[in-house]
């Protein structure tokens, strides 16, 4: 009796240590599957890069010289970041500075003067803002009207001060005759083709990107 009730815990051993080492297992693979899963979803949602031309690169010089004559050290990628989203760096006026300068288009034809009045219209506009960095980024494309205007509804920049700024000028301009062509269909859905409502996100994503490769 002793020797078959040895056995049968002998037996019993087995098959709780077989038993474990399944649970064991199985908790092992859906644990990966689970961080593969997260991975992917964190993948999924994350955007892609932007690229950054070798032209916005060539100009960093410029920047940084022009930045600090203005005290704007600090926002140098940004300023790097609003040439590739004005240009890229292509062109003769890679910030489009031409209207603060002039108030139209195609007045100035020298890169470094672009780049000057560039820096010097933004280091203006972010004193302006009391150096709310969105806030100044999106009046570079706007204009320093949307900075009394946010003064004026908000305490900060939002999205969503800039879509209704952007409607509101759009409408005053008169849509069906507007000068002001919408740059992004979903600019055109909300009727708010004045400027680029979706300026600061570009910007920043670009200054991440530009972040990212000189930390590499």
């Amino acid at each position: 009796m002793k020797r078959r009730r040895l056995r049968h815990i002998k037996e019993l051993l087995k098959y709780i240590v077989v038993i474990g080492f399944v649970f064991i297992f199985i908790f092992i693979f859906l644990s990966l599957l689970v961080n593969n899963m997260n991975d992917s979803a964190e993948q999924e949602s994350k955007e892609p890069r932007p690229s950054l031309s070798q032209q916005m690169w060539e100009y960093k010089p410029l920047v940084e010289k022009y930045a600090k004559q203005h005290g704007m050290e600090e926002q140098t990628n940004t300023i790097l970041a609003i040439i590739m989203q004005e240009s890229g760096g292509n062109g003769t006026d890679p910030m489009q500075s031409s209207e603060s300068l002039c108030g139209e288009k195609g007045c100035i034809d020298d890169p470094e003067e672009s780049i000057e009045q560039g820096i010097s219209f933004f280091a203006w506009i972010y004193q302006q803002a009391e150096e709310d960095e969105a806030l100044a980024v999106q009046a570079y494309n706007f204009g320093p009207g949307f900075i009394d205007y946010v003064r004026e509804t908000e305490e900060n920049y939002s999205e969503e001060a800039a879509i209704a700024y952007s409607r509101q000028m759009y409408e005053e301009a008169g849509k069906e005759s507007s000068v002001y062509g919408c740059r992004r269909e979903e600019a055109e859905e909300l009727d708010a083709c004045y400027g680029d409502i979706y300026y600061v996100s570009s910007v920043m994503s670009y200054k991440e990107a530009i972040e990212i490769e000189q930390e590499n």
